[in-house]
């Protein structure tokens, strides 16, 4: 494929493949940005105590633990290495999208938009490396991986953390993919969240409305597009797989399940096969879990579960799983890579939209996306409004968007500084510029929200009320003329000809560069 120029970006964009997670991995140690870890560790707790301080606030390394206890060299195991943290950094991400690694967050944010709105189709092949190893029946055992309990409070031992669950739609074929978190259960079972309002919850529905069990499979282990698609609001009616080709500039080669039609990655490390009854006889106990919320959400209580059926892996698998839960300080690779794609995605939302005058768009990763950050040269009365109502009223505001602050072109939207000034001199709540939309769908996770308004039978994903913050000077202000017709008094900042003096003389003042 071609270098593409995005519109906006200095940076020129190459598509980029790795072939598989191994290759994935071998790119990170050429550029310094693994740390493998040789020693003993133990899976319960202590595997995830050490991502929680590497991953630190998104300037940590990637992991490879090539040493998890009770999966040695002597143990009859499928898998030995746990490989996290591939996408817990900025310029790791960078990687990924075909840019340079100190590629600033915003061209990050511009080449999602690109690679959301391209396609790439895969192609079906016969055979791959994920086939060295078919696993069926009686020998299904799945705690013969070597899956972490990342917190100590979390209900079990979560395998679905960073894979990429593989559903399709019995009308029309098409496969989604999502992240959607899962234990260990039985040996042959795997206790899911599954709600009816995410895109397998639809999937799930119309194949129990036939009166059959849905065909799943869970995907482990590939390149880092697979996660960033799977977790990305890839736009309804588009298949994961078509963006991830054009994210690798090449089409992703996919193979047939052993025990369904659905299509998984030729060379991924692992797949989990099965199916999901709708029958509540079947459901297992699943939860708590330590969430993208930085809290335990979701309490324990019987789920769906998918029976596997057959586990398919390469030699010598690696399981990719990652440690979830945001806090300040404390960041992880969904938090880093939601911050791209939510702010990416409600950049198109706007302008399919049609707002004007979009100029940035941010989602700090502390907040995994909760609040968005808009800047825009605002040109008419109530544009602010107009931008915030384009994202309410989108299906990409689904558990994301609860805060949506907008500012204008002079304030630098990844600088909070700059954000609580204009919260602190652009804001008059008598003014209108604190906006409630009250009562929509929201987080079943946001423990913001009372329980009783968590239920999702009764409120689908939850209640919220959003907020806007319309930090943009008031262009109401025109009428006013106590500052010689302007709206606002003049800023503090020097003069060009005071600061081009200064610059000229810098090293004669005894500063460096």
């Amino acid at each position: 494929m071609p270098e593409q120029k995005i519109d906006g970006m200095h940076n020129m964009l190459v598509p980029r493949s790795f072939d598989d997670l191994r290759g994935w991995i071998e790119a990170l140690r050429t550029e310094g940005e693994i740390q493998e870890i040789d020693a003993e560790v133990d899976w319960d707790c202590e595997l995830g105590t050490i991502a929680r301080r590497t991953f630190g606030n998104g300037n940590g390394p990637a992991l490879l633990f090539n040493n998890v206890k009770g999966y040695g060299p002597d143990d009859d195991v499928w898998s030995r290495q746990v490989f996290t943290g591939g996408l817990s950094n900025y310029s790791r991400v960078a990687m990924m999208l075909g840019l340079p690694k100190d590629a600033p967050v915003r061209d990050m944010v511009m080449a999602t938009r690109h690679y959301l709105q391209q396609r790439v189709e895969p192609v079906e092949v016969t055979g791959g490396k994920v086939k060295e190893n078919i696993v069926t029946g009686d020998d299904i055992d799945i705690y013969k991986i070597p899956v972490p309990r990342w917190h100590r409070e979390d209900g079990g031992r979560y395998i679905n953390t960073y894979q990429a669950t593989v559903t399709m739609d019995p009308d029309t074929g098409q496969h989604n993919l999502g992240i959607y978190r899962g234990m260990l259960g039985q040996k042959d079972t795997l206790p899911v969240l599954l709600w009816r309002a995410q895109n397998w919850g639809v999937h799930f529905q119309k194949w129990a409305d036939r009166g059959m069990k849905m065909p799943v499979a869970h995907v482990y282990g590939f390149e880092p597009c697979l996660p960033f698609c799977a977790s990305a609001p890839v736009p309804t009616g588009v298949c994961e797989y078509d963006v991830m080709g054009a994210i690798r500039g090449r089409p992703m080669e996919l193979v047939k399940c052993e025990t369904s039609d659905i299509m998984v990655p030729a060379d991924c490390e692992m797949v989990i096969e099965g199916f999901i009854d709708p029958d509540p006889a079947t459901f297992e106990m699943e939860g708590p879990f330590g969430e993208y919320t930085g809290y335990f959400g979701g309490d324990q209580g019987p789920k769906h579960v998918t029976k596997v059926t057959c586990v398919t892996y390469r030699d010598g698998s690696i399981h990719r799983g990652t440690l979830e839960g945001t806090l300040p300080k404390m960041l992880n690779e969904n938090s880093i890579t939601s911050s791209i794609q939510r702010a990416g995605v409600a950049w198109n939302v706007l302008e399919r939209a049609g707002v004007p005058g979009i100029t940035d768009v941010h989602c700090p990763a502390a907040n995994n996306g909760t609040t968005l950050m808009i800047q825009m040269n605002q040109t008419y009365r109530g544009q602010a409004k107009q931008a915030a109502a384009a994202i309410w009223g989108s299906n990409s505001a689904h558990l994301r968007y609860k805060n949506i602050w907008v500012v204008d072109e002079d304030i630098d939207i990844h600088d909070y500084g700059a954000l609580d000034w204009a919260f602190a001199y652009r804001v008059n709540a008598a003014e209108d510029d604190i906006v409630f939309f009250p009562s929509t769908f929201g987080s079943l996770l946001d423990p913001s929200t009372r329980l009783p308004e968590r239920d999702p039978m009764k409120y689908g994903t939850g209640k919220w009320t959003r907020v806007l913050i319309d930090a943009t000077i008031n262009l109401d202000f025109d009428a006013e003329e106590q500052y010689d017709g302007d709206r606002y008094p003049l800023s503090v900042h020097p003069h060009k000809e005071d600061l081009d003096l200064v610059e000229s003389r810098w090293k004669e003042y005894g500063f460096e560069d």
